[in-house]
């Protein structure tokens, strides 16, 4: 099935604020099996997507040499390292062709990548264009998230060829263009990346930044940056300076200031001329204002304490699983608000730019975590893994770096790092990421034995999941108290560094009741969250920094026998309907918030955000 569609063409921004004309593509698929990964449907298959689409590109009046690319936003794919298309081309992971001819190869998904056209479309003007695309959802053990490929050769169980691919992680692996495609233009002269940081004191900001340029060596930059009413607080020129900002409104995380998510505008003027013919471009970057910094029992915004009460998510649902969802991204934050968190961790994958820009907006401060997850078997800790691991993280830092929501960067989720060759792997992964941003922390986050883990040294921040009376001693949640102290102590005393309990929780099918609280029961995910609390609130007083429950909501993963209809940890259905364990956690996170100043009143109703 091939669908088609004329774009319409509309000025908006683009990737990270790039003002540009640009449509959004209507992308058909057609796929052997797996019709449903247009939408993100949960239908898994290893045989090669194809995805087409027929436009027709138009020359502007005046623009007559005009540059056009395709930037391909988001193409959400999880793939084999050498993939083989129908025409026999051994390349990379996703292959895109322009009127048959391969213009990009890439590796890895959740990211964006984008390809120059201009020569292709330019050949044919007003003549349709047909764009193809390729994609397959295998898992290696050098891909991230690694995976592996099972043949059945049993042929009085299985059928010929019958193989499975297998994974090591808790969620389904979906496959498809799960995020928008976009086709825009640039002058052949155009501003291709900004860099921003920022520093503050009480009375004066300083936002240094630079600038690079594409298409030539001759041009001029003038810069201005706005506040939320349209006034320019400062001005700037040239590819790299410094602008002072005097009493700055900073970038206060939700619960934190009555003011939250505060952000300037930082708009980049280029002049240039290109064979004759004048060049200008606008690059309109939104900036937040804020610091961060971390000691040995503290992580400070702004130099004031911040706490993470907050939830780990999935881009999951079960309508369009993980497609791109505007109504129910806004519901989630509604949900978010409601509950009184003020974080989450982008579990286990860079998430959608509009979910970012939500979080900047509001407030919701963010542990942007790549998709290093699985990540058990030695193979996987050889140089081949590493060095796609490296390019990964340079991807995801310059997606986010400018985003003031993102507090810090996680490289790993429960990786084997009790395994000898993880020692190096995380230290020159780390090293390598600090170097791309030495203005964030940087950390991963373990399941291993304290006394074992040849990662933790190098983070800045230890993140921690347990699971106490649930995979532990099971149904027992009079263990919790000693061991969950027992485990704070060990790694406080080993590492002397901040800690955040990155995940702790329960399953809890909704409806399902037990007095005394059995496991499966809401009674007893809340039970067990209470546990969790009273030892959260003995060590918050000393170096416990965080707490990220699992899940803000009930998740689809792999069919299995301890799985019914995926993971129901959530303390929301996947449809977003709350369990008892939410009306728990938005009491304590609401109280926690209320320890602080400048806060707005607590909404007592469900109804203001749902």
């Amino acid at each position: 099935m091939t669908s088609l569609r004329t774009p319409t063409w509309r000025t908006t921004l683009a990737g990270c604020g790039m003002r540009r004309r640009c449509c959004f593509l209507s992308v058909g698929c057609r796929t052997t099996s797996a019709p449903g990964w247009c939408s993100g449907l949960a239908v898994p298959t290893t045989t090669p997507s194809w995805y087409v689409a027929r436009v027709v590109v138009f020359m502007f009046p005046g623009h007559v040499q005009l540059p056009i690319t395709v930037l391909l936003l988001f193409l959400l794919l999880r793939l084999p390292p050498n993939l083989k298309p129908a025409s026999g081309t051994h390349g990379s992971l996703l292959l895109q062709w322009v009127n048959g001819v391969q213009v990009v190869e890439h590796e890895g998904g959740h990211l964006p990548f984008e390809a120059d056209i201009s020569r292709i479309v330019q050949r044919s003007p007003g003549v349709p264009c047909r764009i193809t695309v390729a994609l397959n959802n295998t898992l290696t053990l050098h891909t991230l998230p690694p995976g592996s490929i099972q043949y059945m050769n049993d042929k009085t169980r299985y059928p010929k060829n019958y193989f499975i691919q297998n994974t090591r992680f808790d969620f389904f692996n979906y496959a498809g263009i799960h995020r928008p495609v976009v086709l825009y233009t640039t002058p052949s002269v155009y501003i291709d990346d900004i860099t921003v940081t920022t520093t503050s004191s009480e009375s004066v900001a300083m936002v240094q930044y630079q600038i690079s340029v594409v298409g030539s060596e001759l041009y001029s930059l003038s810069l201005s940056l706005r506040d939320q009413d349209g006034k320019v607080v400062a001005t700037g020129s040239g590819p790299a300076g410094e602008l002072k900002v005097p009493n700055p409104n900073l970038w206060w995380p939700y619960l934190m200031h009555e003011s939250p998510g505060y952000r300037y505008f930082l708009e980049v003027r280029l002049q240039a001329e290109a064979s004759g013919v004048p060049q200008e471009d606008v690059y309109t970057l939104p900036v937040g204002i804020r610091t961060v910094h971390v000691t040995s029992t503290q992580f400070l915004i702004n130099g004031k304490p911040f706490y993470f009460h907050g939830v780990n998510k999935h881009e999951d649902a079960d309508i369009r699983g993980k497609g791109l969802d505007w109504a129910l991204i806004v519901k989630d934050f509604n949900l978010l608000r409601w509950l009184g968190a003020n974080s989450f961790r982008t579990s286990h994958y860079p998430y959608a730019e509009e979910i970012m820009d939500l979080c900047d907006t509001y407030g919701i401060v963010v542990i942007d975590e790549c998709p290093g997850v699985g990540i058990k078997m030695p193979e996987s800790f050889g140089n081949k893994s590493l060095q796609h691991h490296l390019v990964v993280m340079e991807e995801l830092i310059r997606r986010d770096k400018n985003r003031p929501s993102v507090v810090m960067w996680s490289v790993a989720n429960e990786p084997a790092s009790d395994l000898p060759p993880a020692a190096y792997y995380f230290k020159t992964l780390i090293a390598h990421t600090k170097a791309l941003d030495p203005s964030r922390p940087v950390t991963f986050v373990s399941d291993t034995n304290y006394a074992l883990d040849h990662g933790a040294p190098y983070v800045d921040v230890i993140c921690v999941n347990s699971y106490f009376s649930w995979y532990h001693d099971s149904g027992h949640l009079e263990v919790i108290p000693l061991q969950l102290t027992a485990q704070f102590e060990n790694w406080y005393k080993t590492y002397q560094k901040p800690i955040i309990q990155s995940e702790y929780g329960a399953d809890s099918i909704p409806g399902l009741h037990s007095d005394p609280p059995a496991m499966f029961s809401e009674e007893y995910q809340k039970a067990l969250l209470k546990e969790y609390h009273s030892v959260f609130d003995k060590k918050r007083k000393e170096y416990v920094i965080g707490e990220l429950i699992w899940n803000f909501a009930d998740f689809m993963t792999n069919q299995g026998i301890t799985r019914v209809l995926g993971n129901k940890k959530g303390i929301f259905t996947r449809q977003r309907q709350p369990k008892s364990a939410a009306f728990v956690l938005r009491e304590r996170y609401w109280k926690i918030a209320n320890e602080s100043s400048c806060l707005p009143p607590i909404i007592k109703s469900h109804i203001h955000f749902l």
